[in-house]
């Protein structure tokens, strides 16, 4: 336990350091036709969570395996304002293990993204549970619509701030291997992800998130991918998931692809009305083996 208290107070003094060094993201506008369809994807977020609430189910009542130490630290500073996010690592840790950047749904780092990120933690993970809306969150789906657009027109914000995340778990968390992981918006962002450090992430997991079959994108990653949609999903459909998959495989990127029958969007939010526990395991299994498999580092006594 001492061990683990010193490893800790490492961690926060080395985030002190960092802080101080961190930089300032700009503006962009994109070109006109990727603001619309990024603006178009927002408004069929919104329908697919017209009538949800940010509520939590039984299913973000699951507790984590083993104790878990959580601390809400900065990470990073945008648009000269500290950014903070939710970190947490098993209680037990002695050296620094691999790390998850995990990236909120749209209604926000809320307590249900905090419930998954002491899950995953609980697992033999750092997790940094990065906040890509300023300290808000939401409560309706307005709210999160709003929210959501403020990112999409603010691009290189986030895209700043997922970079700091990066430099954070890798240089002051001192990971040895790093993944990202999101949910919804938060799954568009995950692949966005691995597109910023396409030889430097070693995993990505896309919980039905906004994907792309655009080459140009995704010919630069050499990042193992795991998606898991929905085939009722009307956010993000069945067909744009196929041509994502048939562009990796043209492409002879590392991948599985998942598409769970019966299942809707956000099957794997623990609030609103397509929440589906069983689907929602599964995919927790396999998310769990993929990370086991391209992350965690094996030793001569493993």
């Amino acid at each position: 336990m001492c061990q683990s208290i010193d490893l800790r107070r490492r961690l926060v003094f080395g985030l002190v350091c960092i802080c101080v060094l961190l930089g300032i993201a700009g503006c962009d506008s994109g070109t006109d036709t990727e603001s619309q369809a990024s603006r178009d994807h927002v408004d069929a977020m919104a329908r697919e969570h017209a009538n949800d609430t940010s509520d939590a189910s039984d299913g973000a009542r699951i507790a984590p395996r083993y104790a878990v130490i959580s601390e809400r630290l900065p990470y990073a500073e945008v648009n000269d304002q500290l950014v903070y996010g939710y970190f947490v690592f098993p209680s037990d840790m002695v050296e620094p293990l691999p790390a998850v950047i995990v990236i909120h749904e749209w209604w926000g780092l809320n307590d249900n993204v905090r419930a998954m990120a002491d899950r995953l933690a609980s697992e033999g993970y750092i997790v940094l549970a990065v906040d890509l809306y300023a300290g808000k969150t939401a409560t309706n789906a307005e709210v999160a619509r709003h929210m959501m657009l403020s990112v999409v027109e603010n691009t290189k914000a986030a895209t700043q701030n997922i970079r700091k995340a990066y430099q954070f778990v890798s240089e002051t968390a001192g990971a040895p291997r790093i993944g990202s992981l999101g949910w919804c918006f938060g799954g568009g962002w995950s692949l966005t992800t691995a597109m910023l450090f396409p030889d430097d992430l070693d995993a990505t997991v896309i919980y039905y998130g906004r994907v792309t079959d655009d080459e140009e994108k995704l010919r630069p990653i050499n990042v193992p991918i795991l998606g898991l949609f929905g085939a009722d999903d009307k956010g993000i459909s069945v067909r744009s998931v196929q041509l994502f998959e048939e562009a990796l495989e043209r492409l002879r990127k590392t991948y599985e692809i998942h598409i769970y029958p019966g299942a809707g969007h956000a099957f794997a939010n623990p609030s609103g009305k397509n929440y589906n526990p069983e689907i929602a395991e599964d995919a927790w299994t396999r998310t769990l083996e993929f990370l086991g498999h391209n992350l965690v580092v094996e030793t001569e006594d493993s």
